[in-house]
């Protein structure tokens, strides 16, 4: 999905009721295995996203706790999120490394957001996105470092 079509998209279902519900689907079915895990926009503009996760038993582990792939799967799309909605027509991004650092027990409904400002792109550029995950209470569980592979089209 390009940049405008993903704002657009995002702008025109956001306030609407179920459009939130319906933005996860439309995302999930755009990129299916980042869909399997649920997980939805709460907010979406230019450069910055906050994604949620609820807690149930499809992403959870045998610790009782979220598993260590969803929460690295939900920094990616947040991190993705954040980069293709910041960076111009004409450019491609993909994601080439993630690097993450798992610091607590995810437990609870999660939120994960990410903020960047994507560096002009005439030529392959690499660039580092921070996806932070908190619990319900404020504290970082995990934090991500995705980096994106950025190309002119």
């Amino acid at each position: 999905m390009s940049p405008d079509r993903l704002l657009r998209t995002w702008r025109s279902l956001a306030g609407r009721p179920g459009g939130r519900w319906l933005f996860a689907r439309l995302l999930g079915w755009f990129v299916p295995y980042t869909g399997s895990i649920g997980a939805r926009v709460e907010s979406l503009e230019p450069g910055s996203v906050t994604v949620s996760l609820r807690d149930r038993r499809a992403v959870r582990n045998h610790l009782g706790s979220v598993h260590a792939i969803a929460l690295a799967n939900l920094a990616e799309v947040t991190s993705g999120l954040a980069m293709l909605s910041g960076i111009g027509p004409g450019v491609r991004g993909i994601p080439t490394s993630i690097q993450i650092d798992y610091i607590k027990k995810a437990r609870g409904r999660l939120l994960a957001t990410s903020r960047v400002t994507p560096p002009p792109v005439t030529e392959p550029v690499d660039a580092d996105v921070t996806a932070q995950i908190t619990n319900a209470n404020g504290e970082t569980v995990a934090t991500a470092v995705v980096t994106w592979r950025l190309s002119p089209v």
